[in-house]
C-alpha cells in the first residue's frame, strides 16, 4: 500500500524542523528558503500550519508539463520532477492549484515534494507528530478540501 504525508495542523508548534530537514535532505544545507515544505503563519488565528504537495491523484502539474519532466515514482507514487528533463518553463507552477511547485532561480528548474524516496525527512524531523507518513487511503483534492475545512475558522459574509 502506498503512503502519503498526513498533516495535523493542531499539533504544529511552528518550530520549522520540517523545513530545515527538507532543505538539508534535498540541498545539503539548513536553509528554509530551499525547503519543499513551508510552515504558514496565520497570525490572527495564532496558528502555524505545515503545507506541501499533496501528490494529487489527478496531478495537474504533471499533465501540464510540456516536456514530461514530472513523472510518477513507481515505489512511492510521488509525482517527481526530473531536473535533467525540466526546461524551467514554469507551466507546472501555474497549473498547481495549491502553489506547491516552486521555481528555483539558482537552477532554472522547478522543485516540489518527492516524498524523499519513501522516507520523508519532514515527518522524521517533526517533534510533535504534526507531520506523519501514513497509509494513503485518500489523497488529492478531497484531502486538500478536508484540510482547508479544518483550518477555516473565519465566519462567512452573510452567515
Amino acid at each position: 500500500m502506498q503512503k502519503s504525508l498526513h498533516i495535523d495542523p493542531n499539533k504544529c508548534t511552528g518550530c520549522l524542523q520540517c523545513e530545515m530537514a527538507c532543505s538539508y535532505e534535498n540541498h545539503g544545507v539548513f536553509n528554509i528558503s530551499k525547503s519543499r515544505i513551508k510552515v504558514f503563519n496565520f497570525e490572527h488565528a495564532g496558528r502555524k500550519v505545515p503545507y506541501t504537495c499533496t501528490q494529487c491523484a489527478e496531478a495537474w502539474c504533471m499533465t501540464a508539463c510540456p516536456v514530461d519532466a514530472i513523472r510518477i515514482d513507481g515505489k512511492t507514487g510521488a509525482k517527481v520532477v526530473h531536473e535533467d528533463v525540466c526546461v524551467g518553463c514554469k507551466v507546472c507552477t501555474i497549473a498547481c492549484p495549491f502553489g506547491t511547485v516552486n521555481y528555483v532561480v539558482a537552477t532554472g528548474k522547478v522543485q516540489k515534494c518527492d516524498l524523499c524516496g519513501g522516507e520523508p525527512a519532514c515527518a522524521d524531523a517533526c517533534p510533535t507528530g504534526a507531520i506523519t507518513y501514513v497509509a494513503a487511503d485518500w489523497t488529492g483534492l478531497d484531502k486538500m478540501r478536508a484540510w482547508a475545512g479544518k483550518t477555516d475558522t473565519q465566519p462567512r459574509a452573510g452567515a
